[in-house]
């Protein structure tokens, strides 16, 4: 989610661009994300990614190498209704494991 530098609304995608659709504010250069790269995930599949840089940090202790700092994020794997998946990768040895909320 992006919200507009001039105005402060929530932005939207169009035609490839991040436009807002209050004061017209155009940010381009973003890559969107279309259906067709999208992967279908399996059932108890852990996503793994090569972006921690990008991901937040948490004070988690790690099930196997015991470090106190773990990346994070958070996934809707399960029915609406009950709550979210939190996955966690420590920051030294890279395991990755998830704790249902």
């Amino acid at each position: 989610m992006q919200f507009c530098k001039s105005c402060g609304v929530m932005m939207t995608h169009r035609a490839g661009k991040v436009v807002c659709s209050k004061c017209g504010h155009i940010e381009g250069g973003e890559k969107l994300v279309s259906k067709e790269s999208m992967t279908k995930v399996k059932k108890g599949e852990i996503i793994k990614r090569d972006t921690k840089e990008h991901l937040p940090e948490t004070d988690k202790k790690c099930p196997k190498c015991g470090n106190m700092r773990a990346y994070f994020w958070a996934l809707q794997t399960r029915s609406s209704d009950e709550g979210e998946t939190a996955f966690f990768k420590c920051v030294k040895c890279g395991h990755t494991w998830r704790e249902y909320r």
